[in-house]
């Protein structure tokens, strides 16, 4: 078969890929409570009062904001038990970003099955996340907020090719194990595509921010990043964190390269400096794994 053939099989998969998540596109829909909540939110005239009570309608919600306001890579220094303290302590927009991960990763995610885990796959989410934030702050960088955001949501589309997707995700998970190939290469035999550019065509559809957009895209090569080389290295860097300390099962970022371009991008010298660096978090990493079993 000759390289024309095999271009426009690829092309014809992109095509088919493309007009699902077109039927996708729309916020999803989500529980009452998260949507309230999420509208309150969006006005900081809010009573704080009226916003813990409709959060406190749902417990499954109150469990992970307190969940993630109170976990040792999210860096508060005062224990949050309650969802008034919470609103005081985070403020509106931190936990505006908080219920809005949540509620995205909620609302895509299937049911658990050999192919994927529920539990592990927001448990990597929810790790890269406050570690992406907490490497912004420690590195000195702005916009420990989107970090958050960006690395919550960085792997979305490993969760939507599982349930929009699913006879072409067990190919991919298949192809990737037996075949000896990369999962990425696996998602573009099968669908044309990836995870990245599924992650970054919803987002994008959803006004998400153009760096942040740019940084799901490229959360795997931050050297192609056209936005915000800062902001995909900090994603970058913690997704691999995962990866080099063996925490999650994450086949799909098996044998993650950490890119030239995220060293230099966060000033680090080289590699070398970067494996100290991560071997300082691996604590940190291991109270945050327990706290979350624990709580859940």
């Amino acid at each position: 078969m000759d390289m024309e053939t095999l271009q426009a099989m690829d092309e014809n998969k992109r095509e088919k890929t493309e007009k699902v998540l077109i039927n996708i596109s729309g916020m999803p829909p989500v529980r009452e409570s998260l949507r309230e909540t999420l509208e309150l939110l969006s006005d900081e005239s809010t009573p704080t009062t009226l916003l813990s009570k409709v959060i406190s309608k749902d417990q499954g919600l109150v469990t992970k904001v307190l969940t993630v306001a109170n976990s040792p890579m999210y860096g508060l220094q005062r224990h949050v038990s309650t969802i008034e303290f919470a609103v005081l302590v985070l403020g509106f927009k931190e936990l505006k970003n908080i219920v809005t991960v949540l509620s995205l990763v909620e609302s895509f995610i299937n049911k658990t099955d050999m192919y994927l885990d529920q539990k592990e796959f927001w448990l990597h989410s929810y790790l890269t996340g406050t570690a992406a934030k907490r490497l912004a702050e420690d590195l000195d960088f702005p916009n420990s907020g989107e970090a958050f955001i960006a690395g919550f949501l960085h792997d979305m589309g490993i969760a939507i090719m599982h349930r929009y997707f699913h006879s072409d995700y067990v190919k991919i998970f298949n192809r990737a194990k037996n075949e000896g190939i990369s999962f990425n290469a696996a998602e573009a035999a099968e669908l044309g595509t990836n995870h990245e550019q599924i992650g970054h065509f919803l987002v994008e559809k959803w006004n998400f921010p153009p760096e942040l957009c740019d940084a799901i895209l490229n959360h795997h090569t931050p050297c192609a990043t056209e936005k915000n080389k800062i902001l995909t290295s900090l994603i970058h860097l913690a997704d691999y964190m995962t990866e080099k300390l063996g925490i999650g099962n994450c086949y799909w970022d098996k044998e993650l390269k950490l890119n030239e371009t995220a060293i230099h991008a966060l000033r680090f010298k080289d590699q070398s400096e970067v494996d100290i660096f991560i071997n300082a978090y691996e604590e940190l990493f291991s109270h945050q794994i327990d706290f979350v079993r624990y709580v859940n």
